[in-house]
């Protein structure tokens, strides 16, 4: 299965709770923080809801 790697690189600062308890639900907890997760749809999902807060690449 492949994975995301996904970082953290716009603080939530000014967005609504459900942006930040998405932050949150994707496991990270400081800015600039590096996270992976298999590359499911509820993950697809959520990054899709916090896309403007993250970035995303794909790892074999």
């Amino acid at each position: 299965m492949a994975k995301l790697r996904i970082k953290y690189s716009k603080s939530t600062i000014g967005y609504n709770e459900k942006q930040k308890a998405t932050i949150k639900a994707l496991g990270f907890r400081k800015l600039n923080q590096v996270v992976e997760h298999d590359d499911t749809a509820v993950i697809r999902g959520m990054i899709f809801k916090v896309s403007h807060l993250v970035t995303v690449e794909e790892v074999e």
